[in-house]
């Protein structure tokens, strides 16, 4: 009987996300919850923010729902509901009405503590051929690796439908991964999460309606990272191979603030410098890169499933494909840098709009797609 209920959830989830972006869109606009472009951006055009609300709503509710009838642990399910409401709290806070980086991250290692606690720790990682012993130090690690998530998460979501995608593409992968190997619980949890990403995407996808905000992706690198320590601690999936699920985002962000850092930039300051924007200031639209980016994703969800296949080869395996990852990174940020130097900048972003003149574009806008 579980598996026509689970059916019926996860297909439930798609079209009640879709409703309550529509909601939330239609409550930004009045409340000028609004994103303003400025000589940073990646768009041109003022767009209402916050719509993360309706995945967060979608996924706690459904999660709490199966939690209450016994069908996935309780433990992970507080861990995922209470630090997950933590941070969906201070990104919503931080849509509505700046929140100084402090007392951000506060709330975020907090939320890391709480589900670390619930989760019974990170004391080992397996790798295939050996499983490491990390001891007491696992959980610091992890609490340090689940905030940094949530951070890069948002730093990523930075053009029309690439959180999202990637979002789709990790529960996804994940979620057929965590059947093959009879994890039914999580797999479920997983395909309940991409549908209530699904919903705001249909909304998002570009040109966007309304963008996902702090509240969305802060809460979306939150719930991978927490998925992910709760699939090893399972002995389901392996960390290592969520790490190469998410592989596209992590690696960009981790070497674009790498790369700040020697440059003794301020890393709480706005800029374009990640390779999917670079992309964008060469010349391809939001869409081209969102379809790459997906169709980076498909291929390492393949070397992901390999590398299970070859469990003994699972480090090594995942191993490898990051480094080439990474190496592919750094060739294409250059190859993006000396096309973007060759181009003369043409101007016409629409900077420094007052919520008043932010609200008239939106507006016109918003008719527009009734």
């Amino acid at each position: 009987m579980k598996s026509p209920f689970f059916i019926i959830l996860v297909a439930g989830s798609l079209p009640l996300s879709c409703l309550f972006t529509y909601l939330v869109r239609q409550y930004a606009i009045k409340q000028r919850i609004l994103d303003i472009p400025n000589e940073r951006s990646s768009h041109s055009i003022v767009t209402p923010r916050g719509g993360g609300l309706a995945i967060v709503a979608t996924f706690v509710l459904a999660v709490v729902f199966i939690a209450i009838l016994g069908l996935i642990s309780i433990n992970a399910a507080i861990a995922l509901v209470g630090g997950g409401l933590l941070i969906a709290a201070v990104g919503w806070a931080d849509d509505k009405k700046s929140v100084s980086p402090p007392w951000r991250l506060a709330v975020h290692f907090l939320a890391a503590f709480w589900a670390l606690y619930w989760l019974g720790g990170f004391t080992q990682m397996e790798l295939g051929f050996t499983t490491i012993q990390l001891g007491w130090a696992g959980s610091v690690i992890a609490a340090v690796g689940i905030v940094w998530l949530i951070n890069l998460y948002n730093f990523m979501d930075g053009i029309d439908g690439i959180a999202g995608t990637e979002a789709i593409c990790v529960a996804l992968g994940a979620g057929v991964l965590l059947f093959w190997g009879g994890s039914t619980g999580l797999a479920w949890v997983c395909l309940i999460l991409a549908m209530a990403v699904g919903g705001f995407l249909v909304w998002n996808w570009s040109p966007a309606k309304i963008f996902m905000g702090d509240v969305g992706s802060g809460f979306l690198g939150f719930t991978f990272a927490v998925l992910a320590l709760w699939s090893e601690n399972a002995g389901a999936v392996p960390f290592i191979i969520w790490l190469l699920l998410l592989g596209v985002f992590i690696i960009d962000a981790t070497i674009t603030l790498i790369k700040r850092m020697s440059k003794g930039e301020k890393l709480y300051e706005a800029h374009r410098s990640h390779v999917y924007q670079l992309a964008v200031q060469a010349g391809y639209s939001h869409k081209q890169v969102t379809l790459t980016v997906l169709l980076i994703n498909i291929i390492l969800g393949i070397i992901a499933a390999m590398a299970l296949y070859y469990y003994n080869y699972l480090g090594v395996i995942a191993s490898a494909a990051l480094i080439i990852l990474i190496i592919a990174h750094l060739i294409i940020g250059k190859m993006f840098n000396i096309r973007i130097s060759q181009v003369s900048s043409s101007g016409g972003k629409i900077l420094g709009k007052s919520v008043e003149e932010a609200a008239a574009v939106i507006d016109v806008v918003d008719h527009t797609t009734e």
